[in-house]
């Protein structure tokens, strides 16, 4: 079973750069897709129901603004749409798929990095999600939750990590929520399993500004993130840089087994 999560920073732009004509040569089961900025009405049929694929969307109500969406090569038994959670379902964050006893999500958590307000929102997401976690954790279904969390785990997790000590996205109250998701709650990080000392490989997402792409100056905030079960399935991790479609890179997971 192959996963695929890509935050495309606009699906529009991901597809103009040949994101769905690469996505089709990767034999995925489930790619999950984040920061749409777009609604229904500006898709394509290509982009809404990719050949071979089932998809299924969570807009944003925004115009232009975050957004999540999942393909899928079989139809789900159920889709959940949102954490029930008004201003953050109003951003178009969670989207979830259940297929038998698996459960894939694609999230798109905020960032606090535009000012000291979209912070405080990214500390209410964290304070609400974590119960959420927890409780689909204890559900007992197999999970994999795919997208991008925002946050750099560990010092290896980024190029800059002593300079980026006091920003968003590497706080100390942002690593120790992720170091309690795995820990303490018990998910596994699934690149960080199969690869544990990687550093410049592993980045995922490059500033626009400067030459960090070219320097390879990332941040590794794109995870898949799952229960131990499937996590003990995984094979391989790879991210993906041979083509560009937007400022991060896809994470593709390979897990043993079918779909």
């Amino acid at each position: 079973m192959r996963i695929i999560s890509a935050n495309l920073n606009g699906i529009r732009s991901a597809s103009n750069k040949g994101f769905f004509e690469w996505m089709h040569n990767q034999h995925a089961d489930v790619v999950c897709v984040q920061e749409l900025k777009a609604h229904a009405t500006d898709l394509t049929r290509e982009m809404l129901q990719p050949d071979k694929f089932f998809g299924y969307f969570h807009y944003a109500e925004k115009k232009g603004y975050s957004g999540v969406g999942l393909y899928a090569k079989k139809q789900p038994d159920r889709i959940i749409e949102g954490l029930g959670i008004a201003d953050i379902d109003s951003e178009g964050r969670y989207l979830q798929a259940d297929f038998g006893n698996l459960s894939v999500v694609s999230l798109y958590a905020p960032s606090g990095s535009s000012s000291e307000e979209r912070q405080q929102a990214k500390f209410s997401f964290m304070a609400h999600f974590m119960p959420h976690l927890k409780a689909l954790k204890a559900s007992g279904r197999e999970v994999v939750i795919c997208g991008d969390w925002n946050i750099a785990h560990q010092e290896i997790d980024l190029k800059n990590w002593k300079s980026n000590q006091k920003n968003s996205g590497f706080l100390p109250e942002e690593r120790a929520w992720m170091t309690e998701i795995f820990d303490q709650v018990g998910y596994v990080d699934v690149y960080r399993r199969l690869y544990p000392e990687a550093t410049d490989a592993c980045y995922t997402w490059w500033s626009n500004r400067g030459q960090a792409y070219a320097k390879n100056v990332g941040w590794r905030i794109d995870y898949q993130v799952a229960t131990p079960g499937i996590a003990a399935t995984a094979k391989t991790a790879v991210v993906y840089k041979e083509q560009k479609f937007s400022d991060h890179a896809p994470l593709i997971v390979e897990f043993e087994g079918d779909f």
